[in-house]
């Protein structure tokens, strides 16, 4: 037998009153949400001042809708197509499950640019100061996706290891534990340590651009640890989905980043 840590089971149902209930992933959702907004208001104000305190109030409307309508057909779309077409009325089930990073992004993304737009912002000088406070959204998600015993690591023999109640009896990375670690702390504190400098603020897309290549080198880590789904496998060379997926954000970033030195060069 290997040595392993007890899975902490803890009920993925804070509170339950008749029909009504709380879980833990909607509250990570909303803790993410408003600690981010809270600071967002914040950041928008440091030199060279991007918006107002009032307009990122607004904003909260917009990016809420943009994060569960693009997570949730980021899901479909990249992640169970095949299944959605046969049962489209489903993608509407929200508390089944099933929510994209990468999907959500370009949710957040469009609902930033027509913010902005209607708000004659600079909307990549506002999406900036935005993506400073997404890693915070994205910690409380992977802890909450380990609360729920859910996306689970790989097989291994490490002495962290863990079995979790839905992935068998073999012992698996808590990947959703390094995730956690890198798509959250990790990122969290790079993008703070870069919105710190007024001369990165001042070029727009750098720090958009830091996060999009940042976040996609640390989902790409975490995918080494992380069990495939089980309908995708493994795909090109052996890459996971969450990998693929992260190439275009990678690459993007790069260009916002070198063509933001350009510009202000």
């Amino acid at each position: 037998m290997l040595p392993v840590i007890a899975f902490p089971v803890i009920d993925p149902v804070l509170v339950e009153i008749g029909p009504f209930a709380i879980r833990w992933y909607a509250l990570a959702y909303i803790a993410g949400i408003v600690i981010g907004w809270r600071l967002a208001r914040r950041l928008v104000q440091w030199a060279p001042k991007v918006a107002t305190p009032e307009q990122m109030d607004d904003y909260v409307t917009w990016v809420t809708l943009g994060i569960i309508a693009g997570g949730r057909l980021g899901y479909v779309l990249f992640y169970r197509p095949g299944y959605y077409v046969t049962a489209p009325w489903e993608a509407l089930y929200l508390w089944h499950g099933g929510m994209s990073f990468h999907g959500g992004a370009l949710g957040v993304i469009i609902a930033t640019w027509l913010f902005g737009r209607r708000n004659r912002l600079d909307w990549v000088a506002f999406a900036d100061r935005v993506v400073c406070v997404v890693p915070i959204g994205l910690f409380f998600g992977r802890i909450a996706n380990f609360i729920n015993g859910e996306l689970w690591g790989r097989v291994t023999d490490v002495p962290w290891a863990m079995v979790f109640p839905t992935g068998g009896p073999e012992p698996r990375h808590p990947s959703q534990l390094y995730q956690a670690f890198f798509e959250g702390l990790c990122l969290f504190a790079l993008l703070m340590w870069l919105a710190r400098s007024e001369r990165i603020r001042a070029r727009p897309g750098v720090l958009s651009g830091a996060f999009l290549a940042g976040y996609g080198v640390a989902r790409s880590i975490g995918e080494v640890f992380r069990q495939p789904d089980a309908h995708l496998g493994f795909l090109v060379a052996g890459a996971t989905m969450g990998q693929l997926l992260s190439v275009p954000m990678i690459l993007a970033g790069a260009w916002l980043i070198l063509r933001a030195k350009e510009r202000h060069g």
